[in-house]
C-alpha cells in the first residue's frame, strides 16, 4: 500500500509500458539533466505496475537512475527499499532504507518552494502567495511529507533509544502539518478555480495523506489522542472517509491506491482493533479490479485471502495464501506474511502439526519477533500428545525457556506481545523445581490475536474449540492445586465464553464471563483477564440489544483498569467499538 507514493494511474497503462518498451532509453537519460513532472509520473506508473506484478527488481531498476533527480522517482524508489527493510527487519536493510529515504528527502527538497530565513520559521502558507507556487513545487510538498513519514517509521525501528523515538515523532508531526498546509493550498486552488495540468494528482495525494492520518488517529485510544492533540494533531473519522471516497470517485492518479488503502481497513479492524463488524462486500468490490488486472500479484492475492478468511472461508483462504507463496520467489520475506496466516488457519482448525510446521518456518526464517515465534511454536507443540511432540525432536520446556532471551525493543520499548510471551513463559523458569504447564496457550494466543471473530463465522470450528476447552477444564479439575489454578480456570472460562457467544448461547456465555469478573480478587498473575472479559461481555450485551448496558461495561473496562498485559491492544479495540456503536450509519 505504501507504493501509493508512486502515484500510479493504472487505467492508463498498457502491456507495452509494463514490459518496459516505452521507457526512456539510457541514452536519453544520460543526456538529460532533468525529468519533468509529466514524465516522472508516467514512469512511476510503469514502476508500480511492475511492482504489483511481482517484478520488484525491475521496478527498482526503472526508478533508480532518476532517484536523485526526479521527486517521484526518488519517492517510488525509496518506498520500495523501505518496504523491503520493514519486511526483512535486517539491520543492513534498515540502514539502506534510511539512506534511500534521506536521499529522497534531498531530491524532493530541491523542488520545494524556496523560502527566506524569516519565512523558514513560519508555516508553508507564509512563504508568499500560494497562487505563485508552481505546480511542481506543490507536488514536491506532498512527496516531501510522505518521505518524512516513511523515514520516521524506520527511525522507530533503527535503534531502541529515546532520542530516535523523539526524532521520529517530530518527523511525523512535520509531515502532518505539511499535509494540512497542502490541504489549504488545495482549497485556494478550488476556490479560485485555478487550472493545473496535474491538479487531480495533487488533490489525490493531499487527500490520501490527510485521510490516512485521520484514519490512524480515529483508531487510537482517547488518552493518546488527547496527548497528540496537545502537540498539534487532530482526528476526524468522517473527514477521513469523505476524503478517501472523494479521491476514489475523482479517478485521479490516486485511483488505484485509494482502493488498496481501503482494502486494509477491514483487515486492520478485525485483526487488531477487534470489533468484527466490517463491510466485506465493500472490500471485495474494491479488490475486484485489482484481481482482474493483477491475478498473480502477491499483494492482491494476499488481500484476497484475507477477505476470504474474514468471511470464514478458511479452506479457500488457505489455498490462496499458498498460491501467494508460489507466484514469486524474489521477496522471500513476503512468504513470511503468508506463513503467519497459514499458521493461524491451522490453529483455527486445530491441525496442530501443520500449525507447528509454519511456526517453525517463521522461527527459522523471519526476523520480526523471534520471542513471539518461539513462544507460539512451544504453545502449539504443547497442544499435541507427548508421542507426537517427541516425533518433532523438539523440547517444549526448553523452547519456553528461550523466550526471555529473544525479546527485543523498538523505539526504547518492549513489544507488548513479546512481554506477554515472556511473562507467560516464566512458568517454565529453570529455577523452578517442576514447571506448571500452561493451559491451552495456543488458544490463549489465538484470543490475544483476535482469532475468535473469524472462527465465529464457522459453527463447526467453534464447536470443536469448545470441546477442546471443556476437555481442558476436566483435566484441570483433576490436577493438584497450584498458585496458577484460579488464573487457569478464569482463562478457560473466558475462552469458553467466547465460543458460547459465537454459538449464539448468550446465557451460558454470560455465566462464564461473570465467573471471571467475580474472581478478580483471586487472580495472581493474569490480571488482563478481567478487562478483556468485560470487553467480551459488552459485545454480548450489544448483541442482545442492550446498547446502554454494553456502553457502561465498555467504559468500565476502559477506565477502571490499568497496567495489565496487552492494555494498549484492548484500548484500541474499545476505541474501535465505540466508534462503530456511536455512528453505525457511517459503517
Amino acid at each position: 500500500t505504501d507504493m501509493a507514493t508512486s502515484r500510479p494511474q493504472l487505467a492508463s497503462l498498457d502491456a507495452k509500458q509494463a514490459s518496459g518498451q516505452h521507457r526512456p532509453s539510457k541514452a536519453s537519460r544520460s543526456s538529460s539533466t532533468k525529468m519533468d513532472l509529466k514524465h516522472g509520473l508516467e514512469e512511476c506508473e510503469v514502476a508500480l505496475k511492475l511492482f504489483l506484478n511481482n517484478k520488484f527488481k525491475d521496478a527498482l531498476e526503472l526508478l533508480q537512475p532518476w532517484a536523485k533527480d526526479s521527486m517521484y522517482h526518488a519517492l517510488g524508489y525509496s518506498t520500495i527499499v523501505v518496504l523491503q527493510a520493514i519486511m526483512t527487519f535486517e539491520q543492513q536493510d534498515i540502514q539502506n532504507g534510511i539512506s534511500a529515504m534521506r536521499d529522497a528527502l534531498q531530491t524532493c527538497q530541491k523542488y520545494r518552494k524556496k523560502s527566506t530565513v524569516v519565512e523558514s520559521f513560519s508555516s508553508l502558507l507564509s512563504r508568499g502567495s500560494l497562487e505563485q507556487m508552481t505546480e511542481e513545487e506543490m507536488h514536491a510538498e506532498i512527496c516531501y511529507a510522505e518521505c518524512l513519514l516513511q523515514k520516521a517509521a524506520l527511525t522507530f525501528v533503527q535503534d531502541e533509544n529515546m532520542i530516535n523515538f523523539i526524532k521520529g515523532g517530530l518527523k511525523i508531526r512535520t509531515s502532518y502539518h505539511i499535509y494540512k498546509e497542502c490541504l489549504s493550498i488545495l482549497h485556494i486552488l478550488q476556490k479560485n478555480k485555478v487550472e493545473q495540468q496535474f491538479f487531480h494528482e495533487f488533490e489525490g495525494g493531499v487527500k490520501l495523506g490527510i485521510g490516512a492520518f485521520n484514519l490512524m488517529l480515529s483508531l487510537l485510544p482517547a488518552r493518546i489522542i488527547r496527548l497528540l492533540e496537545f502537540i498539534g494533531f487532530s482526528g476526524n473519522r468522517e473527514l477521513e472517509m469523505l476524503f478517501l471516497l472523494i479521491t476514489f470517485i475523482n479517478h485521479s492518479i490516486q485511483y488505484a491506491i485509494i482502493r488498496v488503502a481501503l482494502l486494509q481497513k477491514p483487515s486492520l479492524l478485525i485483526r487488531f482493533a477487534g470489533t468484527g463488524e466490517v463491510n466485506l462486500v465493500e472490500a471485495e468490490n474494491l479488490l475486484a479490479p485489482f484481481l482482474k488486472q493483477f491475478p498473480n500479484g502477491s499483494f492482491m492475492l494476499f488481500y484476497h485471502a484475507r477477505i476470504e478468511l474474514l468471511k470464514g472461508n478458511v479452506e479457500e483462504a488457505q489455498e490462496i495464501f499458498r498460491k501467494c507463496i508460489s507466484v514469486q520467489e524474489e521477496w522471500k520475506q513476503f512468504h513470511h506474511l503468508c506463513y503467519w496466516e497459514l499458521m493461524w488457519i491451522n490453529i483455527f482448525q486445530q491441525n496442530w502439526m501443520k500449525a507447528y510446521y509454519y511456526s517453525d518456518l517463521l522461527c527459522k526464517e523471519s526476523k520480526w519477533s523471534k520471542a513471539t515465534y518461539v513462544y507460539l511454536k512451544a504453545s502449539i507443540l504443547s497442544m499435541l500428545p507427548e508421542e507426537e511432540v517427541e516425533a518433532t525432536k523438539e523440547n517444549v520446556v526448553a523452547l519456553f525457556r528461550q523466550v526471555d532471551s529473544l525479546k527485543q525493543r523498538i523505539a526504547g520499548k518492549s513489544i507488548p506481545t513479546e512481554k506477554f510471551a515472556v511473562r507467560k513463559s516464566r512458568r517454565y523458569s529453570a529455577s523452578l523445581p517442576a514447571p506448571v504447564k500452561l493451559v491451552l496457550p495456543a488458544l490463549e494466543m489465538m484470543y490475544i490475536w483476535n482469532g475468535f471473530p473469524i472462527v465465529s463465522k464457522r459453527e463447526d470450528l467453534s464447536e470443536n474449540l469448545l470441546l477442546t476447552i471443556e476437555k481442558a477444564e476436566t483435566t484441570l479439575q483433576n490436577q493438584n492445586c497450584s498458585d496458577y489454578l484460579v488464573d487457569d480456570e478464569c482463562l478457560l472460562k473466558l475462552l469458553k465464553g467466547c465460543c458460547l457467544k459465537n454459538l449464539q448461547r448468550p446465557l451460558q456465555a454470560e455465566l462464564c464471563f461473570s465467573h471471571v469478573i467475580q474472581s478478580e480478587n483471586l487472580l495472581k498473575f493474569d490480571h488482563y483477564l478481567v478487562p478483556f472479559t468485560l470487553f467480551e461481555l459488552a459485545f454480548l450485551h450489544k448483541s442482545q440489544g442492550d446498547i446502554d448496558k454494553a456502553f457502561k461495561v465498555l467504559e468500565t473496562a476502559r477506565n477502571n483498569y490499568k497496567d495489565y498485559s496487552m492494555e494498549s491492544r484492548l484500548h484500541f479495540r474499545i476505541q474501535a467499538a465505540l466508534q462503530l456503536w456511536r455512528k453505525p450509519s457511517s459503517h
